[in-house]
């Protein structure tokens, strides 16, 4: 498992079941992997098992904070961006931003900044997000002509999902959107949140794969040290529940509050997903799956949306019966 760092939903309910074969298994190799993360904790959390540090071929990178915190994030990206570019030395610039807004508004002020200039060396703009269509985030990975040097808008897909050679200079603005469970509306939301310190030391390492580079972190050393988190929030600990609840119980997880998770969710949370299961008729009262929790399983939905999809077909197929 590679970039365990990440701690997303999937990954977590996936520790906790890989934990419970490999005692039984004895046949079974499990190597976790990633550049930044706490490998005492999760050497203890699979039973003190061996951790081994390999050292990385990455070159050395110089790490540029601010001297004082910065207000308006895009406007100090696009002032840094500007800075690197006219000075001259080469390389192309990663550019780290929360989301689609803040990327597309940082890409907008940059053009407008070197089409106010005279005689601007040529910078090739190119964002990249996930609701970007295909053939223009390919873009990033193309060879740009002779003399013009490349910058890339992303968002913090560009940490570990992504490599862009010759990258030589990050500018890391230190937010990032994170998906969280709003129960006053019963939603997840995105809301941006500043990175943890994993989230930085991976976002500089973007600096370091083809030679010796430069990070400027939009952010003092002391918010580095004193106010960002060693790593980031586990996604079960900030998330709605029931679909991870709906497909424990199809896994045969009988007792969930005694299931092995490395960071366990609010007992609340857990109850308050089985009793939303309940009322949409996919546990019954033992708190056991059921015929309609199976089916609704099926379905890479919210619950709520699996239910309501479900009877949709069900209507449909008896009208059609009817007709005929």
């Amino acid at each position: 498992m590679d970039e365990a760092h990440e701690r997303s939903l999937n990954t977590d309910v996936l520790f906790g079941l890989l934990r419970e074969v490999i005692a039984r298994r004895q046949d079974l190799k499990l190597i976790i992997t990633s550049a930044t993360m706490d490998a005492t904790k999760f050497a203890s959390f699979f039973g003190n098992v061996p951790t081994f540090t390999i050292p990385g071929r990455t070159f050395p990178v110089e790490l540029l904070f601010t001297k004082n915190p910065v207000e308006d994030y895009v406007d100090a990206s696009v002032k840094q961006v500007m800075q690197i570019h006219l000075g001259g030395i080469e390389g192309d610039i990663l550019v780290f931003m929360p989301g689609q807004e803040d990327i597309e508004v940082t890409c907008e002020t940059l053009t407008e900044r070197l089409e106010e200039l005279d005689d601007a060396p040529p910078l090739a703009i190119l964002p990249i997000y996930s609701q970007l269509p295909s053939d223009l985030q390919a873009k990033i990975f193309q060879k740009a002509s002779e003399g013009v040097r490349k910058c890339v808008v992303a968002t913090n897909i560009a940490e570990t999902s992504l490599t862009v050679d010759g990258i030589m200079f990050v500018v890391d603005a230190g937010y990032c959107k994170l998906k969280v469970f709003n129960p006053k509306i019963g939603m997840d939301a995105l809301q941006i949140f500043p990175i943890s310190q994993a989230n930085a030391n991976q976002r500089s390492g973007r600096a370091g794969r083809t030679g010796p580079g430069q990070c400027y972190r939009l952010y003092t050393n002391r918010q580095y040290k004193d106010e960002l988190l060693v790593t980031t929030v586990p996604e079960i600990q900030r998330t709605n529940l029931a679909n991870v609840v709906l497909l424990l119980k199809s896994l045969g997880v009988q007792d969930l509050l005694q299931f092995h998770f490395m960071d366990p969710p609010p007992q609340e949370n857990i109850l308050n997903s089985m009793y939303q299961l309940w009322i949409l008729g996919a546990l019954d009262n033992t708190g056991a799956l059921n015929p309609m929790g199976r089916q609704m399983v099926e379905f890479p939905l919210d619950p709520a949306l699996s239910k309501m999809l479900i009877v949709s077909l069900e209507m449909e197929c008896s009208a059609e019966i009817l007709v005929s």
